[in-house]
């Protein structure tokens, strides 16, 4: 049973009702100049939000028949509404919370998680609504915040990452070095330069070779399962006000995304492998220098990391 389905609402529109409409439709009814004015972007996968930072619906509603042109304005509204909010539902039921788990499974899983998902969809805020009476066609936009007070990792992190049943499904041992993993310094065969050693204060990680999918617990783990980065350990308030990382699909724009952060510097390592969709895995080379890096700069507690996606 998918989540739209717990929250009340149908998988399919009814005929004649409502249904969720593609973004010409959006651009008839003016809600593409309301978009493009505040520089929003309609939200079309669960791996868009993490991106975007806020899942953004648009759903369309046609107005009951045979009925005053008041009351046409009142139900094909309420039709889009409706619509609206079960497109936030089916984007939301995909968002990945940590490892193989979504948002879907966490709901189904937990009739208390359930409860609090539907609320949270219906606590959607409506951004934007229109009607067409020409067209007989009626626009609402909902949008909800991944990050920050009230937003969907909020909801998660209480309701998932910090119960037993979280922090269960989240155990790995943490990564401890031994001596001959960490980058050991090479005797100079002349006189050392001037140049001076560049301190890392952040880390990029390439996985644009894998089937990566963003989280809101993405995880960086050695060859051997142990935990290098792994956000349901450090400060909640860092990961509800920024996430668990930046996620882009150039290097150039991790580095940018890293900068308003608070990195100038980062570390780029390419990840070699997936332990789980949510999971990726470096080389015992790239955990001693994510390793080493860290210890000077702590840039993991903070959160400046960034993931670069296909």
């Amino acid at each position: 049973m998918a989540l739209i389905a717990l929250l009340g609402y149908p998988a399919t529109a009814p005929a004649g009702g409502d249904a969720v409409i593609s973004a010409d439709a959006a651009e008839q009814s003016g809600a593409d100049g309301w978009l493009h004015q505040r520089k929003l972007t309609l939200t079309g996968s669960p791996n868009d939000a993490f991106a975007q930072g806020y899942i953004l619906v648009l759903g369309q509603g046609l107005p009951k028949p045979g009925v005053s042109p008041a009351q046409q304005r009142l139900t094909a509204l309420r039709a889009a509404e409706v619509a609206a909010y079960r497109r936030l539902a089916e984007v939301l039921e995909g968002v990945a919370v940590e490892g193989k788990t979504t948002v879907r499974d966490c709901a189904l899983a937990d009739d208390t998680v359930n409860a609090a998902v539907k609320g949270f969809v219906r606590g959607a805020h409506k951004v934007y609504e229109a009607w067409d009476p020409k067209e007989g066609l009626a626009i609402v936009l909902m949008q909800v915040g991944m990050r920050g007070s009230d937003g969907v990792a909020e909801l998660m992190y209480k309701q998932y990452v910090n119960t037993d049943t979280g922090r269960a499904s989240l155990q790995l041992a943490a990564y401890t070095p031994l001596p001959s993993a960490l980058p050991q310094p090479v005797p100079p065969a002349s006189p050392p330069a001037e140049e001076q050693p560049v301190n890392h204060d952040g880390l990029v990680v390439d996985a644009r070779e894998l089937d990566f999918r963003p989280a809101l617990i993405n995880r960086i783990l050695t060859s051997q399962g142990e935990a290098l980065y792994d956000p349901s350990k450090i400060s909640q308030k860092i990961l509800v006000e920024q996430g668990a990382g930046e996620y882009t699909n150039t290097l150039e724009k991790a580095r940018a995304a890293l900068e308003t952060r608070g990195s100038r510097t980062p570390l780029v390592i390419k990840a070699s492998g997936l332990k789980s969709p949510s999971d990726l895995v470096v080389s015992s080379e790239d955990a001693g220098r994510i390793f080493t890096n860290d210890q000077r700069a702590n840039f993991l507690a903070s959160a400046r990391v960034a993931f670069v996606l296909k």
